[in-house]
Parts: structure tokens; sequence; C-alpha cells
């Protein structure tokens, strides 16, 4: 039976590489296995794949009865709809355990690192398998993605020692300069819709019983942005009425001021506020001095302080 490989909605470049990446790691165990994904891919993922000559995944939304490997989440707002009826074998994460349960023991990688592609390069370690020179690559990508070229406080040695590994396995002398290629076609923002911007990463949470929906743009410098700015707050205020949100957030985090301006749309902005430390302006923004990471600086407070 074959076994489809996916991570999150709305997936970035750690979600899907490392569903390329499990794909073959479970093909070397003489499985069958297929990585698919749940949405469209981003500008800075399609130069990942194309740089690397890796195929895009089909898109599969719907798994019931399927046989189920996961990267990169175990949250149900960001899983299919159906997933409880589909046999869930494989969980790799580097996020906090999300409302996933399975009816029968399955095999989990977790670990506290800046990606899951970091994960995966432990796991194939382990078991002595080679990563071919061209998911090495992407992996590499992947980790500098995720952990920001290594700015953001998610980055662990265990990151920087995976990216020294698969530089040396994908031939990449100047892994970092392949990063700020990488991050330079995610800041080409100029064509993209405010829907676009704010889809590119945006997860929906269950914090204390109420739905928050948080996004995140990572750009060279966030003023590329301001002009957008308006069209983005009127698109996230429709995103809190028509998903029913209580509130909607957007980090716009600029990767060499190493920090976020806030934007906050929510029914109770004020109690936003309190959580961060922060006053939003009349255009409901704040800046966030270090703010880099949704999954250590965002999310956890939201659930702590609330």
């Amino acid at each position: 039976m074959t076994i489809y490989v996916m991570g999150h909605k709305n997936p970035d470049s750690d979600t899907i590489i490392s569903s390329i990446a499990t794909t073959e790691l479970l093909k070397q165990r003489g499985l069958d296995a297929v990585a698919v994904k749940q949405g469209d891919i981003t500008p800075e993922t399609k130069f990942i794949l194309d740089t690397f000559k890796l195929e895009v995944p089909e898109t599969l939304t719907s798994v019931s009865d399927k046989e189920i490997a996961l990267v990169d989440t175990t949250e149900l707002s960001q899983l299919p709809n159906d997933i409880d009826s589909a046999k869930v074998l494989f969980v790799a994460d580097h996020h906090k355990l999300g409302g996933l349960k399975t009816a029968s023991p399955l095999e989990f990688y977790g670990q506290p690192v800046g990606s899951t592609a970091t994960i995966l390069t432990n796991v194939f370690a382990s078991e002595n398998k080679n990563i071919p020179a061209n998911i090495a690559g992407a992996m590499l990508c992947a980790v500098l993605s995720d952990t920001v070229l290594f700015k953001s406080p998610t980055t662990t040695n265990w990151d920087k020692d995976a990216v020294e590994k698969l530089a040396k396995i994908a031939g990449i002398e100047k892994p970092l300069d392949l990063g700020l290629q990488m991050l330079k076609v995610k800041s080409s923002i100029e064509n993209d819709s405010a829907t676009d911007l704010i889809n590119r990463d945006f997860k929906e949470f269950n914090i204390h019983g109420k739905k928050f929906g948080i996004g995140q743009i990572e750009l060279i410098d966030k003023t590329m942005a301001d002009d957008k700015k308006p069209a983005i707050l009127e698109e996230m205020k429709k995103i809190q009425a028509n998903g029913e949100f209580n509130t909607v957030l957007l980090l716009i985090t600029d990767i060499m001021k190493e920090g976020s301006e806030l934007l906050v749309v929510s029914d109770d902005i004020p109690s936003i506020e309190n959580v961060f430390g922060i006053k939003c302006d009349e255009n409901h923004c704040a800046w966030v001095d270090g703010m880099m990471s949704r999954k250590k600086q965002v999310v956890p407070p939201l659930e702590t302080k609330l």
C-alpha cells in the first residue's frame, strides 16, 4: 500500500523538502511512498526545487483510508479534515505536539531544533542511509530557510551540524551564500497580492478555546511591504470575519534587523498587546525587536499569558 508523505496546509520549504526527504528514506527501506502537498508552493520553494531539479509534489487534500507519513506538524487544524480516518505511520516534527491521535503505535521523531530537515538528516545517519546529493542540497536550504540563516532563536547546534553535513554531500562550498539567494527570492513580493502574502505561511491554532490565525512574511528589508500594508490589514479583517477567528496576526519579519512588525486584528487588542508588551499604533502595527519565530516567540506566549 502506498504511503503518502505530507506536511501542513500552506506548505513552506521545510514542509515540502521534508516530505521529499522522508519519501526517499521510506523508499530506501523498500516501501512504496510518494510525497504530496496540501497547497501551492511558495516562490522560495520553487527556487529550491528548480535549483536541485526536484519535482513538485502532487496535491492531496483528502486522506481517508490512506496510510500517511507526516512531517512538520501534528496540529489538527493544519491537517486534512479527514485525518482521523487515515492511518498515520510516521511523524517527524520540530514543533510542539498538536492534537493528533492515532489508533496504533507509530514511528515518531521529535526534536526541538530549527527545522524538520535537521531531524531527517539525523534519521538518515542513524540508519546508515545515503542522502542523494540533490535532496541533500534541498534539505540544506530548508534548514537555512526555517532558521532564517541561523538568525532565528530556534537555531541549534544540530541545525548547524546538519547544514555542514548536507553541504558536503551536495558539494556546496558556501551554504550561506546560497541561503541569501534563496531569501532574496522570498523577498520578491512586488507581484504578490495581500492574500498571497498572508497565505504564504499562515497557520491556524486553537488557544484556550479561541481560534487564532498567525502568518509570517520574511523579508530582507521590512519596508519592502510598506506599500502593501493597508491592503494586508483589510485582508486580515476579512479573514478574521470569514474564518470566525478571534485574532489574526501577521509578522513582517526583517531578516537583517532581526525583528518583526506585528500586525494585529483582534476582538481583544489590549490582551494581545499585554502578551507581547507592545502598543499598537493606529494601523494595528507594532515593532517587536528580536521577534523572528512564530513557533518559539509568538505561540508560546499566547498559550501561557492569555
